[in-house]
């Protein structure tokens, strides 16, 4: 993952001057996060979406800093590929760009017996941006829709708008398994899963950035935070639902303005993974410095009313 070492190591001096603030005690340093004095060990296994991993990734090194005997595995295998683990009972925490699917995932879950809790950890918005030589600043939801949707026959930039460059068109976008797939399907072209096929799919946000970025036509969608991370070779294409344009940002996304590509993100926990110690622990770190993790994986943070929420669902 491309959290960044440098960001992890700025995580961790954060949280230790948030710990020295609070006046915590030798006993509580020697607990590990553990309570009650007992250093935590064990595995954690955590899989899903690639839009939630690096904030996944960065939770997950800051824990094992402070309870070094815990290894917590962070997979991308999309959202449906991670619930089809989760419910399978083969993970603790299930990552994930949308909510499960009631239809589909929820009753593989119910027949295997896996129990959750569903947990807001951050905002997302889904970046479109194409390569730094092709000048297109701003798109309408309806030129989205007409460049992405079912049987497009779009194949140069300027059939859109003659404004736009006369350039071929390469598209990179989220595979089937991805909830970022799911969510721009529908937000866009406006029926889940429908979309045209001609374009390079892919689960991991990582290789979308790649291909968007070393291809002169190329343009992509994907997690913010993966924009974030390579902005210095990508241009943001800001989107214009009817309100003008706006380009994702960490203020338009949390306030909503960033519309209709800004959405929450997940974590669920299986109940049978929160009966253990290191997992609760791990949960309950994550809601606790939930802002910190987040800024250091360049994902927008929960508001103070959302993290609210998520603390009071998932229980003491």
């Amino acid at each position: 993952m491309r959290t960044g070492k440098w960001l992890v190591v700025a995580l961790v001096g954060a949280l230790s001057l948030t710990t020295a603030a609070c006046g915590g005690g030798e006993e509580e340093k020697k607990s590990g996060g553990g309570g009650g004095g007992e250093k935590l060990s064990g595995e954690i296994a955590i899989d899903g979406s690639s839009t939630v991993a690096p904030f996944a990734q960065a939770a997950a090194e800051t824990f094992k800093q402070e309870n070094p005997e815990v290894n917590v595995t962070v997979g991308t295998s999309g959202t449906g590929g991670g619930f089809e683990k989760f419910c399978a009972g083969e993970t603790d925490i299930s990552d994930a760009s949308r909510p499960i699917k009631k239809d589909e995932e929820v009753p593989i879950c119910e027949e295997n017996k896996v129990s959750y809790k569903e947990i807001q950890v951050a905002n997302d918005g889904i970046a479109v941006a194409t390569n730094k030589e092709l000048a297109i600043d701003c798109m309408t939801t309806d030129q989205l829709k007409e460049l992405w949707n079912k049987g497009s026959k779009v194949q140069s930039y300027k059939d859109i708008d003659p404004e736009f460059p006369d350039q071929e068109v390469s598209l990179f976008g989220a595979g089937t398994d991805s909830g970022t797939f799911d969510f721009f399907t529908d937000k866009i072209n406006g029926e889940e899963g429908v979309t045209r096929k001609d374009y390079q799919p892919s689960e991991d946000d990582n290789v979308l950035v790649q291909g968007v970025s070393g291809d002169k036509g190329g343009l992509g969608y994907f997690g913010f935070s993966y924009f974030e991370q390579s902005k210095d070779k990508l241009n943001a294409v800001g989107v214009d639902a009817g309100d003008g344009c706006v380009k994702p940002s960490l203020e338009t996304i949390q306030k909503g303005d960033y519309k209709p590509l800004s959405r929450p993100i997940f974590m669920y926990p299986s109940d049978k993974g929160l009966a253990k110690p290191e997992v609760k622990a791990f949960m309950d770190f994550v809601l606790e410095n939930q802002q910190q993790i987040a800024e250091s994986a360049q994902i927008v943070p929960m508001t103070e009313e959302q993290a609210g929420k998520s603390t009071e669902e998932l229980g003491s």
